[in-house]
């Protein structure tokens, strides 16, 4: 682990998934820039939800001082995994004072009862979504998302999400060449295919450091629907087209079109989660003109259909409904 850098406590107990602590530590290790220290209440060993001993650097009631990030791992399935009442304390105290706070997997839940995640956005593992819903009315959760940024907060779906979030905060710190450089190296994904949305929300990556590029994306999020062509946007921030495109590759890593569809995608999903209006009036409520154009977006930025969007969503809430004592 890094001796020197921006200080990180990963907090674990018995029955800790391993994988939520060694995809992280991997990561955070070979980006370099990080001090990274497991710890565990009492400061002794703990045993992985898979039985494997792990060493810690410490006990977690001797943090004294702010750290820059604090990050949970997630606990396994069998009741008895979950962490005991005094590593939710130490996570509320140490999680108050830190620069940041991230959680993979069932980590989300160990958050939610620390009382850190009260009206904020985030995601947990598909099967513990509706549990966390039903748990915690207050936190909003985002059960499509890979990743969830709300402020200091990063929250991450399951098990191997937490490679893809240890990237979202290497990228965070230290930019996307450095982050590039990691996964290529670990042969990890920067943006997971599949059907769920790598971050959640126009805000969820790393802020660009232009600040003329920061302006057209704070246009683009502002109004979806409005016209952001590639030509209207350059124009708007006085600068060709080929210099905004560049801006767009270096820093947010995709094409304008390709930023200014993900957006109306993340607007529509809303629509879609929280009202009854029909699928080609939201079309056109976020820009896309038609449904069919909604769909086509859907599919490559989500790998799911406006209607199978709707259709999950509402089936989560269901289920949640049903498990609610």
């Amino acid at each position: 682990m890094a001796e020197s850098g921006r200080d990180i406590v990963v907090a674990v107990y018995d029955g800790a998934v391993l994988l939520d602590v060694a995809g992280p530590v991997q990561i955070l290790n070979h980006a370099g820039g990080y001090r990274t220290r497991l710890g565990s209440p009492d400061g002794r060993p703990v045993h992985t939800d898979v039985g494997v001993r792990m060493a810690v650097d410490l006990a977690l009631p001797a943090v004294r001082t702010p750290v820059d990030t604090l990050l949970v791992a997630g606990y396994g399935a069998l009741a008895d995994h979950r962490p005991p009442a005094a590593v939710v304390a130490q996570v509320r105290r140490i999680g108050l004072t830190a620069r940041r706070i991230a959680s993979v997997c069932t980590g989300t839940l160990v958050l939610a009862e620390a009382g850190l995640l009260e009206g904020r956005r985030a995601t947990t593992d598909w099967a513990a979504c509706a549990e966390l819903a039903v748990r915690f009315p207050r936190v909003e959760v985002r059960p499509d998302a890979i990743c969830v940024r709300d402020g200091p907060v990063v929250t991450s779906a399951g098990v191997t999400a937490g490679i893809d979030l240890a990237l979202a905060l290497v990228a965070q710190d230290l930019g996307l060449d450095r982050t590039w450089t990691v996964a290529e190296y670990l042969v990890a994904f920067l943006g997971r295919p599949g059907g769920q949305a790598q971050f959640d929300g126009p805000e969820a990556g790393p802020a660009p450091r232009d600040p003329l590029l920061r302006r057209v994306l704070e246009a683009v999020a502002a109004e979806p629907s409005g016209d952001h062509r590639l030509a209207v946007m350059a124009a708007r921030a006085a600068v060709s087209e080929r210099h905004l495109s560049r801006l767009f590759r270096r820093e947010v890593g995709t094409s304008p079109a390709r930023y200014v569809e993900r957006i109306r995608v993340h607007a529509a999903r809303a629509l879609l989660e929280t009202g009854d209006a029909g699928v080609t009036s939201i079309a056109r409520a976020c820009g896309f003109g038609s449904a069919e154009t909604m769909r086509r977006a859907f599919l490559r930025v989500a790998g799911v259909t406006p209607a199978a969007h709707r259709r999950r969503f509402r089936d989560q809430g269901r289920a949640a409904a049903v498990r609610q004592p």
